[in-house]
């Protein structure tokens, strides 16, 4: 049975998809649709098409199960050529998504409409691509050239009404899709000529007009499309149709769609998109195996985590609890909670009735009693095994049964957390990333004991609040944090060794990462961690903390800073990288940028091969979602193990074995990774 089908009302042809979930284009569907405009074509008694799609949306895409194979004809250019080469005129209505291809038949299609809650957009620039069936050559026609360019470089949808207020829709349907859709084809099936988005050209001449438009665009986005290639990509194919007629600004299109498609980073993107779906995957479970009920959260610690933590599940209509110690302490924190909310309403991203429905969910506390009917706890207080233990023992005595006890720790062992209650079962960790509101990632950590039930309810709530969970296995830093341990380790000796701090971090900003080791730590905090003892100085960064310089927030780290926290070498840091250096007996001497790469970039892999190794990770490609999501990895080169995969294993392995004698005793190479080496094999596929 074909997904396309086709009946009649009156004389117009209506073309229904019927490919479940989301009405992908895949051969079937191109193939259908392409026999059902030849069908409106051969008929004389049809004078109009409405393509329209059931199910909960319009075309939503490409088929990713199509993604790495051959493909089949018709292809994707020519079934929406077809469409607009029809005879009668084509009413596209669009309800749920019409995303990439789905677009790009929309825009074939001689009129649009749509229901307001309708969103359209090309996400393709998130898989490192192009829309290239004349994506980029008619949407510029249809909605402007500057509406195009924002919505191709970003690959972030727009809602119908703004489409229709750039002219992207025609009309705004409100009521019953199929009937008004079938009325509007009605009503234009006479207008001749017939209107092809192709042929327009008054939404370019403005843009002809404006020479400086696409050199201003790049400028006021260079930040964000800093080192991808896609983005580039596009905006070069929409100044094609600017410059060229529609037939060579397609083929422009096709040259740059191959480029973006047989290069690195389109790769990297694809990979990343099935590594984000396979991160929700638990392996090892019991059949049938079904989560317990959330209904409400509570969580202890009013400070930037706790109230970050707690923001997701108010936003996602979860009532809160909230406790703290201290009354001032209780109220600078939900004071804090509305002041974030206040200030997304101010961008438009939420309505005042919002921000107070969410607030709304939040009860303060100062008592541990009034988490007794929580259904989930999470405790977000200092990051001590001592203080951690304690406030588990607590939750033991006043927690209901079968409430799930989960610790925000970054790097402590959640089985002796759970070892001071007697449901070690209902334990885990629920390490947020900070700042919690806004990170996508949450490292979900399996405990020794940790129920099945308990594992499958964390995952499946955090898809609830909106993040992208990792399962991790319990070991000191997880998944993540453990990575950052060997890069700030050996960071920390090429300091001695004679590089700088800016030197290090130049070399990480250029490979992608949003910033260096020690532009990190003066962002985060130098002081996090620190002993706290001003005359215990052992280190760097216990010199640093010793004279307050505890990066960003004092005004002094590892760089100075003005008053609008721009950063500038530190003369005084230097001093004190030379006296440890003296101390240590180091004669400083020239590093270059591959050592620092080999020694920061290469442990991080190796470290990571030991992770999988010890089982602490279910799969290569979960450690790459936790670095692009966690610590900003670049998405272009999928991640630490799609990089060591793509520069090669047994390139990663000599560069660490070049620089094992510097890096020390404490140095090990990963059995796993020299394996696989060895063998010529990946981490990833």
């Amino acid at each position: 049975m074909s997904p396309i089908s086709t009946r009649r009302h009156g004389d117009v042809l209506i073309i229904l998809s019927n490919n479940p979930p989301v009405n992908a284009l895949g051969h079937a569907v191109r193939e259908g649709l392409v026999a059902a405009i030849e069908q409106a074509d051969a008929d004389d008694s049809v004078k109009a098409v409405v393509i329209l799609c059931q199910g909960s949306t319009f075309f939503a895409g490409a088929d990713i199960t199509e993604f790495g194979k051959p493909m089949q004809m018709p292809m994707l250019p020519q079934v929406v050529d077809r469409i607009e080469a029809c005879t009668k005129p084509v009413v596209a209505a669009i309800h749920g998504t019409a995303f990439g291809g789905g677009l790009e038949v929309a825009l074939a299609s001689h009129y649009r409409v749509a229901v307001p809650s309708a969103k359209l957009g090309v996400p393709e620039v998130k898989l490192g691509l192009l829309p290239g069936a004349g994506g980029t050559q008619r949407l510029p026609r249809a909605a402007g050239v500057r509406k195009a360019l924002e919505m191709a470089t970003s690959g972030s949808p727009i809602s119908a009404k703004e489409a229709y207020a750039c002219g992207l829709i025609d009309r705004l349907i409100e009521g019953d899709l199929e009937q008004h859709a079938v009325a509007y084809a009605e009503e234009v099936r006479d207008v001749r000529p017939i209107p092809i988005t192709s042929d327009r050209d008054e939404k370019l001449e403005e843009a002809r007009g404006n020479a400086a438009l696409f050199d201003d665009f790049r400028k006021e986005h260079g930040r964000k499309f800093r080192g991808f290639d896609a983005p580039e990509a596009n905006i070069k194919a929409i100044g094609a149709a600017i410059a060229k007629p529609y037939a060579e600004g397609v083929q422009d299109e096709r040259r740059l769609f191959m480029e973006l498609m047989n290069g690195t980073q389109a790769k990297a993107q694809q990979y990343f998109f099935f590594a984000e779906r396979k991160a929700s995957k638990i392996e090892g479970l019991p059949e049938g195996t079904l989560p317990r009920t959330i209904s409400k959260v509570g969580v202890i610690g009013a400070g930037t985590m706790g109230g970050g933590i707690s923001m997701n599940f108010l936003s996602a209509g979860i009532p809160v609890t909230i406790v703290e110690q201290q009354q001032e302490a209780l109220d600078r924190g939900t004071g804090i909670i509305r002041k974030n909310y206040q200030a997304t309403a101010a961008k438009g991203r939420m309505s005042e009735a919002q921000v107070e429905s969410a607030m709304a969910l939040l009860t303060p506390s100062l008592s541990l009693d009034d988490l007794a009917d929580c259904d989930l706890i999470i405790e977000a207080v200092f990051e001590t095994m001592d203080v951690k233990k304690e406030v588990f023992g607590k939750l033991d005595r006043i927690a209901k049964p079968g409430a799930i006890l989960a610790s925000n720790t970054s790097y402590l062992n959640v089985n002796e957390i759970a070892a001071a209650t007697s449901r070690p079962q209902d334990v885990l960790g629920l390490h947020f990333f900070s700042p919690a509101n806004i990170m996508k990632l949450l490292e979900v950590v399996r405990g020794a004991k940790t129920a099945p039930d308990v594992l499958v309810t964390a995952m499946q709530l955090a898809k609830r609040i909106r993040k992208v969970a990792v399962v991790a296995g319990v070991c000191f830093g997880f998944i993540g944090n453990r990575m950052l341990i060997p890069r700030q380790t050996e960071a920390n000796k090429l300091l001695l060794e004679g590089a700088t701090p800016e030197q290090i971090d130049r070399v990480h900003v250029e490979f992608g990462m949003p910033m260096g080791p020690f532009q990190m730590a003066d962002l985060a905090g130098v002081d996090i961690g620190w002993h706290r003892d001003p005359t215990r100085i052992e280190s760097i960064r216990d010199a640093l903390c010793a004279i307050d310089r505890w990066g960003q927030k004092k005004g002094a780290g590892f760089y100075d800073y003005d008053d609008k926290r721009r950063p500038s070498p530190s003369s005084k840091v230097q001093e004190i990288i030379d006296g440890f250096r003296a101390q240590a007996g180091i004669a400083p001497r020239q590093i270059d940028d591959q050592e620092i790469i080999e020694r920061t970039l290469y442990t991080m892999v190796n470290e990571a091969a030991k992770i999988l190794d010890e089982g602490m990770a279910q799969r290569a490609s979960d450690v790459d979602v936790v670095w692009v999501y966690g610590y900003g990895w670049p998405v272009y080169r999928g991640g630490p193990m799609f990089w060591a995969d793509s520069e090669g294993l047994d390139t990663i392995v000599e560069g660490l074995k070049r620089q094992q004698a510097r890096m020390g005793d404490d140095f090990t190479l990963s059995p796993l990774l020299a394996r696989k080496a060895e063998a010529g094999e990946r981490f990833t596929r």
